[in-house]
């Protein structure tokens, strides 16, 4: 079933997302104090072409706190904001529900990307 999840999501809208976090990554690496954070924003490009059968736990230190001001200050809120509407609009029909929780999971995870890691779910 997660194949065809993430063949689904891909189609529908995983390219997309995984593009805005490429985008993000790069417009971060121009910069060399943004380089850390270009290279967890290409990470989870991974994270949004396959979301199905994985999921994200949070732990993080100072760093990581400090990296997510900075995040949510210059990137954060644009994309969180643009992964929850889409995740609305896909949970209005009862089949879309799926891919709306996995937009929703991005959305958080577009909040707070540092301290965040990706664990595969069996």
């Amino acid at each position: 079933m997660r194949l065809i999840g993430n063949i689904l999501w891909f189609i529908f809208g995983g390219l997309e997302s995984a593009l805005a976090w490429v985008i993000a990554g790069l417009l971060w690496c121009v910069t060399i104090i943004g380089i850390p954070i270009g290279i967890q924003c290409f990470k989870f490009a991974g994270l949004a072409l396959w979301p199905f059968g994985k999921e994200i736990e949070y732990d993080g230190g100072t760093l990581s706190l400090i990296a997510n001001v900075f995040w949510l200050i210059f990137t954060g809120i644009p994309m969180a904001v643009g992964n929850l509407v889409v995740g609305l609009v896909w949970c209005i029909t009862i089949i879309g529900i799926p891919f709306g929780r996995q937009f929703f999971k991005l959305a958080r995870l577009s909040l707070m990307p540092f301290g965040a890691k990706v664990v595969s779910v069996r």
